[in-house]
């Protein structure tokens, strides 16, 4: 690994899915980023050309899934976008033998990781990827799919404007009728209403989703007396089309759950989603100024609100909720150089100098 030099780093891609296709696309026009290999898991996608997996020209880089051919590869990192922390003993098989052979990583997929000091995090999801990072001498940052920037880098940058902060709320806004990612069995969407989808157990959506709270907590000095959770349904009365096949009437259309930290008695770091089949499901709930944002919302000295969209102007039809994904997995690309200068260990967003983006202008 060439530590710390910051421009033409070498970079191997893992997972070749909705935001691993799109980050490909990236690199392959970088300035500063040259693929040497990509990893699936799909048998189907091996031996293809990188470039036929995301709709590019050939590039003479074939797909494998074999993580030893990719470390023989001696990237200066590995950008993972493998499946979420419900498939964490994958994720750690392979994030793990990357780091024993000294390779750094950033990934997008084990949400809990974006804390790894989370008292719910189990130790067998901690334990093995610190003695990894301890072996190899390399370093592992997780941004999260929900996405980790817009419940981390968000709030924090903004609470560092403030004289006193009484709370900070992170809110994702979003409406998921041309979204194609999970969410029936997570979520419950598509669900009759006494169905407990896998997200509604508390422990679970703070373990998965969580991992925030408490790192903005440490990062503005304080302990939390208590994490807890909220978890709200709304039915829709009609059939309501949908990008996977539409939601029937009776069946849940729209959730909205918050994870919040709670101090001295008083909620004062909320994490919220409120997430609908159609912009009119549940018109009582938060929504944006504009359609599909990201908020936050301070109440101190000062008070600030600050609502960021993503959106693709290219004219592609590409919804806001895939232009978010393609911003989640930037983040984890463009961290490699900075990630590639730090001691080896856990790295999180509070590790991290300002990533402005080396090559972006072109």
């Amino acid at each position: 690994m060439n530590k710390g030099d910051t421009v033409n780093k070498r970079i191997v891609l893992w997972g070749t899915g909705v935001v691993g296709s799109m980050v490909l696309t990236e690199i392959l026009r970088h300035p500063h980023f040259e693929l040497v290999g990509v990893g699936v898991s799909n048998p189907d996608k091996v031996g293809r050309d990188a470039g036929d997996l995301c709709g590019a020209a050939k590039t003479g880089v074939l797909a494998t899934d074999s993580v030893d051919e990719l470390i023989a590869l001696r990237p200066d990192a590995v950008v993972h976008y493998g499946p979420t922390a419900a498939f964490a003993d994958e994720n750690m098989r392979v994030i793990g033998a990357f780091l024993r052979a000294g390779i750094d990583v950033c990934s997008t997929a084990m949400t809990p990781w974006v804390w790894p000091q989370m008292k719910q995090l189990p130790a067998v999801w901690r334990d093995p990827i610190t003695e990894a990072c301890e072996a190899g001498g390399a370093s592992c940052f997780t941004t999260g799919i929900d996405p980790g920037f817009a419940n981390d880098l968000f709030p924090l940058t903004l609470m560092g404007l403030c004289g006193e902060v009484q709370s900070v709320r992170a809110s994702e806004l979003l409406d998921y009728t041309d979204y194609e990612g999970d969410y029936e069995f997570e979520m419950g969407i598509g669900h009759p209403p006494e169905f407990t989808a896998l997200l509604e157990h508390p422990d679970m959506l703070i373990m998965a989703w969580g991992a925030t709270v408490p790192m903005i907590a440490a990062a503005a000095g304080i302990e939390l007396d208590a994490i807890t959770t909220t978890w709200d349904k709304w039915v829709t009365p009609v059939d309501r089309p949908s990008a996977k096949g539409g939601v029937k009437a009776g069946t849940v259309a729209a959730i909205r759950f918050t994870i919040n930290g709670v101090y001295h008695g008083r909620e004062v770091i909320t994490l919220e989603h409120v997430n609908r089949i159609g912009l009119d499901a549940a018109p009582e709930w938060p929504a944006g100024t504009k359609d599909d944002v990201y908020r936050v919302d301070i109440l101190g000295s000062p008070s600030i609100s600050q609502e960021t969209s993503f959106r693709f102007t290219d004219g592609s039809g590409r919804t806001p909720a895939v232009a978010g994904c393609l911003a989640t997995g930037m983040r984890a690309l463009n961290a490699v150089a900075a990630v590639n200068a730090l001691p080896p260990g856990w790295v999180t967003p509070l590790d991290l100098p300002l990533i402005p983006g080396l090559g972006t202008i072109r």
